[in-house]
């Protein structure tokens, strides 16, 4: 019998992607929980007996200060642990959107040297506006688990107004790309690294998303919850839609590793 993984749908308050998030992993295999994140901190929940845990898309706290920073200080002083203790057990860990703005602000990516140490950041997009749009992410490292079974592009949607990549400094970048931790980037749709509107942020060396050194912890800035189903393409009348540039791709990758490796 083919046992599935349990994923953790972390919530606070503005998260708004919890549902379709829960429900693009059910549809892919997996058995999903949204809970609240006081409801880890009073242990009414244990997040060690989860297998995934994924911080999805949202306005977490309203997006004050930062986007996602007042949740990552948050984390920090009463979660820190324990998600470092879920890591070190070899479990997955998935940031979308606001989940990786709140990864960043953490310090849990790129995690060099399994240190809670912030050293990039994802800020306002060049064209200072809300930005919502599909776009073409190619795949640049090998290294991730959620992204071991794919190949083409992927092609899903964005939606922030605060996902420009930015590294503290020069070296910082080439030691993401020098480790291999440069998970996707944005690309046109034949496959080409140009800039706006295929980079529909300014994001540096178009990274829209990075792992941490082992490849179990991703965060990206697309919504691959937001592409699960064919009907969820504007062409999905007039195109064929390849399933290997789904988001669903993502969703399942991660799935069939802890099932692999977890369950």
């Amino acid at each position: 019998m083919v046992k599935n993984p349990n994923v953790i749908i972390l919530k606070s308050a503005g998260t708004n992607c919890d549902l379709e998030t829960k429900i693009a992993f059910e549809l892919s295999g997996a058995n999903a929980q949204i809970v609240g994140f006081t409801e880890l901190l009073r242990r009414k929940k244990q997040l060690s007996k989860f297998h995934i845990l994924v911080i999805p898309g949202g306005f977490s706290y309203g997006d004050d200060i930062a986007a996602g920073k007042v949740w990552a200080t948050e984390i920090r002083h009463y979660l820190s642990e324990e998600m470092k203790s879920f890591s070190r057990k070899g479990k997955l860990i998935l940031g979308i959107c606001n989940g990786f703005q709140v990864l960043v602000k953490l310090g849990i990516l790129p995690g060099f040297d399994g240190n809670f140490k912030q050293s990039v950041t994802l800020t306002f997009n060049d064209k200072p506006r809300y930005v919502d749009r599909w776009v073409y992410l190619k795949k640049s490292s090998r290294k991730s688990a959620f992204l071991k079974n794919f190949h083409g592009l992927l092609n899903i949607p964005v939606a922030h107004t605060e996902g420009k990549f930015i590294t503290k400094n020069e070296e910082i970048l080439k030691r993401l790309f020098r480790d291999n931790q440069i998970a996707l980037q944005y690309v046109d749709s034949e496959g080409n690294l140009t800039g706006y509107p295929a980079n529909p942020n300014g994001s540096v060396g178009n990274i829209a998303g990075i792992c941490d050194p082992s490849g179990r912890i991703l965060g990206m800035m697309p919504h691959p919850e937001r592409a699960v189903l064919k009907t969820h393409y504007p062409n999905w009348r007039r195109e064929k839609i390849r399933t290997s540039s789904m988001g669903k791709t993502i969703i399942k990758n991660g799935i069939e590793y802890a099932r692999k490796n977890l369950v």
